[in-house]
């Protein structure tokens, strides 16, 4: 067996994690049964394209660095905010590298580079996919309390403030207004 190969199978392994670690925050609200990483990460994948694409950015590019924002959550599990005052977050920089060791060059730098990109915000790809995680985060939130969780504002409330782009904006504005089920309405 190659090494490349097996360093390959042993990296899809560990994010197969992501189906399994939960979105710890959403026990503080009362979720018994929190969405996945990797549930979320699908969304905010999805929404990343939607948002680059009106936003004139590269939608594949875009939902690409969203795919990967998350997956280092292998290594720590998925760390509450309310975490902050007691530990160090950790960089997700280095917890790919890590994660990445063993991976052939290209497809190790393909996803550091894609890390590091999300992480610095400096492209307007990495802002559609940080918005596409708050506001998958917001859309979940509204899906909670829909389903009768009612201590989702702080989510809600916190993805709203920290939006980057005008369709973020107005999406998050739009998805305050509808219901979880309008989409069957139309």
């Amino acid at each position: 067996m190659s090494e490349d190969a097996e360093g390959l199978a042993g990296f899809g392994y560990e994010l197969g994690l992501l189906k399994r670690v939960r979105r710890s925050g959403w026990w503080h609200a009362g979720v018994d049964d929190p969405e996945s990483v990797a549930e979320h990460t699908m969304r905010a994948a999805q929404l990343a394209a939607l948002i680059a694409a009106e936003e004139g950015a590269d939608p594949a590019r875009a939902a690409f660095l969203a795919l990967w924002h998350d997956s280092q959550e292998t290594r720590t599990g998925d760390i509450p905010h309310t975490a902050g005052a007691y530990l160090t977050k950790p960089d997700p920089r280095k917890i790919t590298a890590d994660q990445t060791e063993r991976l052939p060059n290209r497809s190790r730098q393909l996803v550091r580079d894609a890390v590091a990109e999300y992480e610095s915000r400096e492209t307007l790809e990495a802002r559609c996919a940080k918005d596409a995680d708050k506001l998958e985060m917001l859309l979940q939130a509204i899906e909670y309390r829909e389903a009768g969780v009612s201590r989702t504002e702080g989510w809600i409330d916190s993805a709203r403030r920290h939006l980057y782009t005008g369709t973020s904006r107005r999406l998050a504005e739009a998805a305050m207004k509808l219901s979880p089920l309008s989409w069957r309405d139309r």
